[in-house]
């Protein structure tokens, strides 16, 4: 099943506990604007490639939209809808004043040097100039995607519309970026399941992790993990997995990564490839790879109590059931991973005032926001006996619906 497929059946889900009329259905899920088009750069070899660039724009109810840019070779029309539309419920579950967009570009990075995906960022940013902008559609950081490549958005932008560095989120902070954007989403990860862990009468410190994948997201969840005490038994990138039962050495992993050594040959602990990782005994599970881990055979296998979703769309439907019946706690990604967005917000505020703010005042911020959030999400949960995304996507769809038909259909 599709990121897009899956995205729906949870949309359906709680729209059904809703009793939400199928017009406004109809309205919410269906984006506003699809956009695709074809990007030719001449490669450093002299020779001339074609990629197929995205940006899909889902709703703009709640303000303007926002939502990450990756490049991918497995990056679809399917797959940015379905990415867009989720951003517009995790905007609406931590409660910013954003609708929801994605993109991506379909090439492999790994492949290209930095100033040919300079050309194709800034080829990418003229063909969609004038469907972006501070108050229409703020990209950011996705997949493969990074400070600089925002950096290449806003300069670019900036020579068809003046200086405009509100454009983006997740820039270098030497160019308008936010202190503490670049820990964000992994941070909020933490925050949530602090307070998961809470409910359980557990603490970070008296808890085992296992983290599949060492992005940006993995690398800086282990971080926090390990300053507050909590033990990191497993962690994988793609080129497999590390493990050791009585704790990897985090400063000392962080390091090697910095390197891009592959996280396999790390020299202490035992090697693993993803699939082990994830069905081995820990108390919390963190999924921060791409989508579509937890298919049903997969989430039989899990045996950690608790799953923070810190990538988007890691389970699917039959999964997030197998999970329902096994008496697993699924955070769900909309709640899971919304920490960077809500430091992006922050990021867009300081650009539009002109200011900046301390990484202390950006740190509260986060985490309020994403304990207030949870608490929010536990709440209705709770009271009408649902099931943590179940109950994000009613309070998500709920803000999303009243703000559009308040404004008149």
């Amino acid at each position: 099943m599709s990121l897009l497929a899956s995205a729906q059946v949870y949309f359906d889900r709680a729209a059904r506990v809703m009793g939400l009329d199928d017009r406004i259905r109809a309205m919410l899920v269906n984006p506003e604007r699809e956009v695709l088009v074809n990007i030719t750069i001449e490669r450093d070899n002299g020779q001339l490639a074609t990629y197929t660039g995205y940006r899909v724009q889902h709703n703009s109810a709640r303000g303007p939209m926002k939502g990450g840019l990756r490049y991918h070779p497995q990056v679809d029309l399917d797959e940015v809808i379905g990415l867009a539309s989720l951003m517009t419920w995790k905007n609406a579950v931590i409660d910013l004043p954003f609708g929801g967009a994605k993109g991506g570009i379909s090439c492999d990075p790994k492949t290209m040097s930095s100033a040919e995906l300079e050309r194709l960022t800034r080829k990418f940013v003229q063909k969609i100039h004038d469907v972006i902008g501070p108050q229409l559609d703020i990209p950011a950081p996705d997949v493969n995607t990074n400070a600089t490549v925002m950096a290449w958005i806003m300069s670019e932008y900036s020579k068809i519309h003046g200086f405009n560095p509100a454009v983006v989120t997740g820039k270098p902070v030497e160019l308008h970026g936010s202190a503490g954007r670049e820990e964000a989403t992994g941070l909020g990860v933490v925050h949530v399941t602090e307070e998961a862990l809470s409910d359980a009468n557990r603490t970070i410190a008296e808890s085992t992790f296992v983290i599949q994948g060492f992005g940006n997201v993995g690398s800086n969840t282990a971080r926090a993990l390990h300053t507050r005490g909590g033990k990191v038994i497993a962690a994988s990138d793609v080129t497999g997995a590390i493990f050791n039962p009585e704790g990897l050495d985090v400063p000392a992993l962080l390091d090697h990564a910095r390197k891009r050594i592959p996280l396999a040959e790390f020299p202490v602990g035992e090697r693993a490839t993803n699939q082990d990782i994830l069905s081995m005994r820990c108390d919390v599970l963190i999924p921060a790879a791409l989508e579509d881990v937890f298919d049903a055979p997969m989430a039989e296998k899990v045996q950690a109590s608790l799953v923070v979703e810190a990538a988007n769309g890691p389970t699917l439907p039959e999964g997030h059931d197998v999970f329902a019946r096994r008496g697993i706690t699924v955070v769900p990604d909309i709640l899971a991973n919304a920490g960077g967005v809500s430091v992006s917000y922050l990021e867009w505020v300081q650009n539009l005032q002109h200011v900046t703010w301390s990484i202390d005042q950006v740190y509260t911020h986060l985490s309020s926001k994403m304990k207030t959030s949870y608490r929010s999400v536990v709440g209705l949960a709770r009271e009408r006996n649902l099931d943590l995304r179940t109950a994000a996507y009613i309070i998500a769809i709920g803000r999303v619906g009243r703000a559009a038909v308040l404004q008149g259909v």
